[in-house]
């Protein structure tokens, strides 16, 4: 029925509960969505494409080991985020939860910020998905032809081919988005169990003392421990994006039930998979110096080619990881686009007013989507000056990503321990599940409707000492719906062990934050310096300053819809005219 598009009043009722009416169209069910989660995270194939990080620096040891723990540990991390998910089911995610969350004084900043982060992210996860497929293509091309000359400018040239698809499939064919994640879902298991088969049966294997016990440190740091940590990083991307389906909400049915069943089922299938995969590519690594020295730029079109002796067998082999590294873009844009347009709707970007706008008939943010597939296209082309200076702007994907889960996490951390949280199903004012928190109105430019109790808080413009108290009445209004009780949904980690696995989550994502800005090797120079620390703190600083300028004085949080109101037990009146207001 969800695949369908057929709505459920109870999904509208409950994202009328966090302020907004239904304008997407609700296409996933949870096998669809599932298929999307892991088609996002594709572990195994990830594990092959970026093997040579983890064995670099830590060797078969420590990459095994290290997978190990970045899977558990990301799995912990991800558990909070599907609380998260389930506690405000909404497409702009970590924004709206750190709003949600946050102390009064610093609700609207904090949320602009991690608004901003997280939109240009999810921007640079498409730039550099499409970026590392045209980099495998040449790569394949390298292996059948060794006389083929890799340029840059051609390798932008298929990221853009590959932008162009994805903008194909959301655009113009959105409603089988849905069949084409089931459907990717079956190649993504389906050629796990043909490639993992292929190299088993057909590989000379290594000894277990060389997978357990080998370690290596070709980054050349001063101890083996460190060049564990850096390695570590290569096992942490492994993981990384797997809150996409969480900006895909307003797209689900029951999304507060079925939105963190897929992140954890994603997560767990793809982790066991991944896991699979690690084991059989280091018994199955054979000549160790062909491998890390392939002309083809990825250690695993080399293992393909020396198990197989075949060009064909090979070509086929990775042709699939090219297939579901073409539809991980496709969801990503996706993802990307959703989030724009929540952003937008809450106006926290630039001409907000294109950007929300929502296809009537599709019933898909258009101009969202094209406004990330052209933002990703123009960070391509900076692949062609400089692979340093883009591998720069793609750093956000760890830094940037871990920066946006820490901070919601810490403040449900917070709350969960000071037990502010109020049990799923709590009634307030008679409405089961009430929104956690809505945006206030703000003297600049009112937002959230005055309640009931407070009619005197309307504005009149006609007086200058009523307008006085309207003001005064609306910072009350503001401090009364910020602290708004906090409600669990439907699906949580009970008690202690919930405590316990959010303080774990937090204690990691630090971890996870110090080590991705540090280089793979040494000696360090600009060439090969991690910028990731700069751009990240570039992003803040910048729509830091941005929004004391300019911006607070637009964007008031997570605003309420005027169609809404009134289950929110607010005066449509007030609304109307703030969203006059607004115009």
């Amino acid at each position: 029925m969800a695949d369908s598009g057929i709505e459920r009043s109870d999904d509208q009722a409950a994202l009328a509960r966090l302020g907004k009416k239904q304008v997407l169209k609700r296409r996933f069910g949870f096998l669809s969505i599932v298929g999307f989660a892991m088609a996002e995270l594709i572990t195994w194939e990830t594990v092959l494409t970026l093997f040579n990080q983890a064995y670099e620096n830590g060797g078969p040891a420590g990459a095994f080991y290290g997978y190990i723990i970045a899977c558990l540990s990301t799995l912990s991390t991800y558990t909070v985020i599907a609380e998260l998910s389930s506690m405000a089911p909404i497409a702009g995610g970590q924004y709206y939860w750190v709003y949600m969350l946050a102390p009064v004084r610093w609700k609207k900043v904090s949320s602009y910020l991690i608004g901003w982060l997280t939109c240009l992210a999810w921007i640079a996860t498409i730039a550099t998905e499409t970026i590392f497929l045209g980099t495998m293509i040449e790569g394949l091309i390298t292996l059948n032809d060794l006389n083929f000359s890799n340029l840059r400018w051609q390798n932008t040239l298929l990221a853009w081919a590959s932008i162009a698809c994805t903008f194909f499939i959301n655009v113009v064919i959105p409603n089988m988005l849905p069949r084409f994640e089931i459907a990717m879902l079956v190649l993504h298991l389906a050629g796990f169990i043909g490639i993992m088969a292929t190299l088993l049966a057909l590989s000379p294997k290594k000894s277990a003392d060389f997978v357990f016990h080998t370690s290596l440190n070709e980054g050349g740091w001063p101890t083996q421990g460190l060049s564990y940590c850096v390695g570590f990083i290569g096992n942490i991307a492994t993981f990384v994006g797997a809150d996409a389906s969480v900006h895909m909400a307003e797209e689900v049915a029951n999304a507060a039930v079925v939105i963190p069943k897929a992140i954890i089922t994603g997560m767990s299938l793809n982790s066991a998979l991944g896991f699979a995969m690690m084991l059989t590519v280091l018994f199955c690594i054979g000549d160790v110096k062909s491998v890390l020295d392939s002309n083809t730029g990825f250690p695993f079109i080399q293992i393909f080619y020396n198990s197989t002796q075949s060009y064909s067998g090979a070509s086929v082999m990775t042709a699939v990881i090219m297939v579901l590294t073409l539809a991980c873009s496709t969801g990503i844009t996706a993802t990307a686009s959703r989030m724009i347009w929540s952003f937008a709707r809450d106006e926290g970007l630039p001409i907000s007013r294109f950007l929300k706008s929502v296809n009537h008939r599709s019933k898909v943010p258009i101009v969202s989507v094209s406004v990330v597939c052209g933002f990703a296209a123009a960070l391509t082309l900076i692949y062609i000056g400089s692979t340093t200076a883009f591998n720069d702007v793609i750093s956000l994907t760890v830094t940037g990503f871990y920066s946006t889960y820490i901070l919601p996490s810490a403040f449900l951390l917070y709350h969960r321990i000071k037990g502010h949280v109020l049990p799923h199903g709590t009634m307030l004012d008679g409405l089961p599940d009430a929104p956690a928190s809505v945006s206030a109105s703000t003297k600049e430019k009112p937002v959230a409707p005055v309640c009931p109790k407070s009619p005197d808080a309307s504005p009149d413009p006609s007086s200058s000492p009523e307008r006085d108290q309207t003001e005064k009445s609306t910072k009350q209004l503001e401090y009364e719906i910020s602290q708004a009780p906090l409600i669990w949904g439907p699906w949580k980690v009970p008690g202690i062990l919930g405590t316990i696995n959010n303080l774990y989550a937090c204690a990691y994502m630090l971890f996870v934050i110090f080590w991705s800005v540090w280089p793979p090797s040494t000696p360090v120079d600009y060439t090969t310096m991690n910028y990731s620390i700069v751009v990240t703190a570039g992003v803040l600083i910048l729509s830091g300053i941005w929004y004391f300028v300019r911006a607070r004085k637009d964007y008031s949080g997570p605003l309420i819809d005027e169609e809404v109101a009134e289950i929110m037990h607010l005066t449509p009146a007030t609304v109307s005219a703030s969203h006059k207001a607004e115009a």
